[in-house]
């Protein structure tokens, strides 16, 4: 992949109704504060939107309202179509194509313990069923496993894969990879400690919290790059301090409540995803409330 695709891009959010379906004019309240931010783009139908809750209908549907969304800004779309049927996850990245996404990426198949090489012809047929660049991914928090570094490097050196989402603590098996795969793209998954990904060659991030904090995180990219390591220490301490805060309640329904305490109108989230308190607004309007938070609000 091109490094026009480097930056920082919002795991986008999903909106919802107050039943728990999808909704698209809350979808758009979502997708209008995340534009106003300044980030390279959009990484859309992600587990930070709910992917793993939501129907392949309910996905298609978000990938229109959002390509609608976008027009007119300076944004790449990312459609992630990684859900465990690849007929499935061939038919969103079709549909994503269609709408003029510009990368796809996806999710290793995760229902089943599936072999490495069940996974490598995954990607392989995945890769194939557009002209769109994908973009793998390393998530042992989410798949229950790590992928080995040999494996990760035939991945990379597949035909059509441009990069790699990398959300794993294992940083030296992310710069032994780096290594391997000079020309591939590296984005980094963990908000809280971005600084880390970044220090060891990351070209970006994509992240949940930057749907509320993405000039934060856009600010704490371009320290990072003109080497000024103390301001990026204090954006990554107030990203820590908003994650902290998330953990809490629980990711994603803090993250909601979030986006209602800056008056941002996006839904709950679905069942059975919960916030662990009762007063998760409140909690998260607190923080928010603090000048130094408030000045990194769109």
């Amino acid at each position: 992949m091109a490094k026009q695709f480097s930056g920082m891009y919002a795991a986008l959010m999903t909106g919802m109704d107050d039943a728990g379906e999808f909704s698209p004019d809350r979808q758009r309240n979502i997708d209008a504060y995340v534009l106003r931010q300044g980030l390279a783009g959009l990484y859309v139908g992600g587990s930070s939107g709910e992917s793993g809750l939501l129907g392949t209908d309910e996905l298609m549907a978000q990938q229109a309202v959002v390509a609608e969304s976008a027009k007119g800004h300076d944004a790449r779309l990312i459609a992630h179509v990684g859900v465990p049927s690849l007929r499935d996850s061939v038919a969103l990245a079709r549909r994503a194509e269609a709408l003029g996404y510009h990368a796809l990426s996806a999710l290793p198949p995760h229902a089943y313990p599936f072999s490495d090489e069940e996974v490598l012809a995954y990607y392989r047929a995945l890769s194939a069923a557009t002209a769109l660049p994908l973009i793998v991914y390393e998530v042992p928090i989410r798949t229950g496993r790590p992928f080995g570094l040999d494996t990760l490097v035939q991945l990379l050196e597949m035909p059509g894969v441009g990069g790699i989402k990398f959300t794993s603590t294992d940083l030296f098996k992310f710069s032994m990879l780096r290594r391997r795969c000079p020309d591939s793209l590296f984005y980094f998954g963990f908000d809280e400690v971005y600084i880390t990904g970044a220090a060891l060659g990351a070209d970006g991030g994509i992240g949940t919290t930057y749907n509320i904090l993405g000039r934060l995180y856009v600010a704490l990219d371009a320290a990072m790059r003109a080497g000024d390591l103390a301001h990026a220490q204090e954006l990554q301490d107030l990203s820590q301090r908003f994650v902290e805060a998330l953990l809490e309640i629980g990711v994603l329904p803090g993250m909601k409540a979030a986006f209602r305490a800056i008056g941002v109108e996006c839904g709950p989230t679905r069942a059975p995803l919960t916030p662990k308190i009762a007063d998760a607004e409140a909690r998260m309007k607190a923080v928010l409330d603090q000048p130094e938070f408030k000045r990194w609000l769109v």
